[in-house]
């Protein structure tokens, strides 16, 4: 009986060394990776929707980012920079610089932005390689949940998601889904495995009530790697929706599909380009989208009237060297027209 009870002892002791154990590595893993995680701060103008283009109202906005090199550069989601007039960002320390975005990728909702200004004391983080990572490994997320700067939540991968696109030769979205906790300020922000290697960038949760639920996705560091660091990926500055054939009926758009531009950033290159965004708000199919703006039609003949087409166009945009001329055809109120740019 002695012995029995000294088992339990001994097994109790141990299960609760583990558990200090554990939460020690999380605090110092924390401690260690939390200076490359930063604030960023959105503003942009959108339509107010009530039939006036002039008609607009600056908004603004908060997500979260993380630190890969020295000289700036920060991922984050593509949703939360993708519209910006402006960008701030805050490091650990409390230093504050103006970003620019470099590339966005809509498709898999991941973006670059880089620093205007040196960084005093930078601290990047590294890169993992998400291919190893397993359903049931524990993972931390460190973000802005809410506007409460440097949360941390801590959780698992409870699947994972993986779409390869066969028109464009190469995997689009990869996707871990985990119960790591996330809300509105952690999107963009980055998910760390247990050696302290960013294994994604958080991009939405699944919910009925608007708050997290338990169901979280975070798009793969591999798929940021493809998409964003290893080649070009235009950022125009236009928030879209794709028309699908009932949707280019009830516009009048003449093939069947388009790109429906909603919102122009300013100072975007779109802006620039004379790009129109919408301003009538109207709800279509339970979502409300932005109509009135221009409609692409095509991009030096590569038109976006199908998935497979679109995806092929967009392959084409994005492969545009800086100097080289293209055109867009667009319709407007009822007119198609040439909108012709040269890459910058």
């Amino acid at each position: 009986m002695k012995k029995n009870t000294l088992n339990i002892a001994v097994l109790l002791l141990f299960v609760v060394s583990t558990v200090q154990l554990q939460a020690q590595n999380i605090a110092e893993l924390y401690e260690k990776l939390d200076p490359s995680v930063v604030v960023i701060e959105v503003i942009s103008t959108e339509t107010k929707g009530d039939g006036d283009p002039r008609d607009k109202v600056s908004m603004g906005s908060m997500g979260s980012g993380v630190l890969v090199s020295e000289d700036g550069l920060i991922l984050t989601a593509a949703h939360v920079v993708n519209n910006a007039d402006a960008i701030r960002v805050t490091f650990q320390d409390g230093q504050q610089l103006k970003a620019k975005i470099l590339g966005v990728s809509r498709i898999a909702d991941v973006a670059t932005i880089k620093c205007e200004g040196l960084i005093k004391n930078p601290h990047v983080a590294k890169m993992g390689d998400s291919d190893k990572t397993k359903i049931g490994d524990k993972v931390m997320i460190i973000g802005s949940p809410m506007g409460l700067d440097h949360s941390l939540s801590v959780g698992y991968i409870s699947r994972r998601e993986k779409r390869d696109d066969a028109h464009a030769g190469f995997t689009r979205l990869e996707y871990f889904q985990t119960d790591a906790a996330i809300n509105t300020g952690n999107s963009g922000g980055p998910m760390f495995n247990m050696d302290g290697e960013v294994v994604g960038i958080v991009s939405s949760i699944m919910s009925r009530s608007g708050g997290f639920e338990g169901i979280g996705f975070v798009a793969s560091i591999n798929i940021v790697k493809q998409t964003l660091l290893s080649k070009s990926n235009i950022w125009l500055g236009v928030d879209v929706f794709m028309l699908g054939t009932p949707m280019c009926i009830a516009l009048n758009v003449p093939q069947e599909g388009g790109v429906l531009i909603q919102n122009v950033a300013k100072d975007s290159p779109a802006y620039f380009m004379g790009l129109k965004g919408g301003f009538i708000k109207a709800v279509v199919a339970e979502r409300e989208i932005v109509i009135g703006g221009d409609v692409i039609l095509e991009i030096d003949g590569r038109k976006f009237n199908n998935e497979k087409n679109a995806i092929a166009a967009l392959d084409y945009l994005n492969a545009i060297k800086p100097g080289q001329k293209y055109v867009f055809k667009v319709l407007r109120f009822g007119k198609i027209i040439d909108v012709t740019w040269v890459a910058k």
